[in-house]
């Protein structure tokens, strides 16, 4: 190993960051199909139930995200007096809607939690109080989700009187609509609005959730699977008036927080997005003149005292570089880079290596 230092210049130092991106395809099959509840992990609290691809006591399953739903005590869709009236699990979806609230909307200045609302404005317009909260493990989001690649398609229909109506097969597919309008009002970071694209049950760009892009937390509101007595009679979720208090929204009350999971988890048909990994790299231009390095310090490199690549006294020295070290201000290696194959240096030639540290 060579024992001849160079410093660097600050010139020749250069600091990069790239993003890289990952397709994460969710299907059905895999939450609700392929191993039937084998990889559906519940806990004797009962606040949430975790999903993994593959039975989760397998030593090569991976977590692949929990769900779990909440209401707000000021709720309006579902009232409150509804709640409390019915639901002996009330409690549990209170307490997570307000953690959930605490960590992605935060408080206001009378130190209320905040209510997710419907448009990003925390102080005016609708609220979204009953809600689900679908959070994405690290392992699938890494540093956070692409912003303009989210897709969730949701079965918003039950089982048909009539199949042959494709009521009970109706879906609903939600997205972030707007990539250039993400808001930045959140102490978790970016943000953006959930809208509707497509669906036989709702029009299109109504806002039904949000997308917290590095949290990678998405909260949907109840409302896209409340039925109307309507649509009760045309099949949804059994026949008649009833079958509005059966609908999952209608499970808000009265139900477990684990079987309001199961019911959203059973009608997820699919769910897309891109990851990113942000890579920062500093990038070190190590210049070799050409009277510098033309000898090496290994002991190999001489042989009773002459230069064994030498073919006669004559000959100017020459060595092969194979590996450029990183030093500290006290000469500590800190990195080593290895070269693809060695290079050849003399005083006739010299050069420039380019020398990345990704981090």
């Amino acid at each position: 190993m060579s024992k001849s230092f160079k410093t660097i210049h600050p010139a020749d130092i250069a600091s990069t960051r790239s993003m890289l991106h990952e397709a994460v395809p969710v299907t059905g099959t895999i939450i609700s199909g392929t191993y039937s509840d084998e990889n559906i992990k519940t806990f004797a609290h009962g606040m949430f139930e975790s999903v993994y691809d593959y039975p989760f006591l397998s030593s090569s399953a991976n977590h692949i995200f929990d769900i779990t739903a909440g209401f707000s005590t000021a709720a309006t869709s579902l009232s409150a007096a509804a709640h409390a009236a019915s639901d002996a699990y009330v409690a549990k979806k209170v307490n997570i809607y307000n953690e959930m609230a605490q960590i992605l909307v935060g408080f206001d200045e009378n130190a209320t939690v905040r209510r997710f609302d419907q448009d990003g404005n925390l102080s005016l317009g609708t609220k979204h109080d009953d809600v689900f909260f679908v959070n994405f493990a690290r392992l699938l989001t890494k540093d956070e989700i692409q912003k303009g690649t989210f897709q969730m398609t949701l079965l918003t229909g039950g089982v048909s009187s009539d199949p042959g109506t494709g009521v009970g097969g109706a879906d609903l597919t939600i997205y972030d609509a707007d990539v250039n309008r993400y808001l930045v009002n959140s102490p978790a970071g970016e943000y953006t609005l959930l809208h509707t694209s497509s669906g036989t049950r709702l029009p299109a760009d109504v806002p039904v959730g949000l997308l917290y892009y590095q949290a990678g937390i998405a909260v949907i509101t109840s409302s896209v699977f409340n039925v109307t007595v309507t649509e009760a009679n045309n099949g949804y979720f059994g026949n008649g008036a009833a079958a509005v208090a059966n609908s999952v929204s209608g499970a808000f009350t009265g139900s477990t927080i684990d079987q309001i999971a199961d019911g959203l988890r059973n009608r997820i048909k699919n769910i897309q997005f891109n990851n990113t990994t942000e890579l920062n790299s500093t990038i070190y231009f190590c210049r070799v003149n050409h009277n510098e390095f033309n000898y090496s310090s290994n002991p190999t490199y001489l042989e009773d005292s002459v230069i064994r690549v030498k073919s006669s006294p004559a000959d100017a020295p020459i060595s092969y570089v194979t590996s450029i070290g990183l030093y500290s201000k006290n000469n500590e290696l800190v990195a080593v880079a290895k070269l693809s194959e060695p290079l050849r240096k003399d005083s006739n030639n010299e050069f420039t290596l380019r020398v990345r540290l990704d981090y």
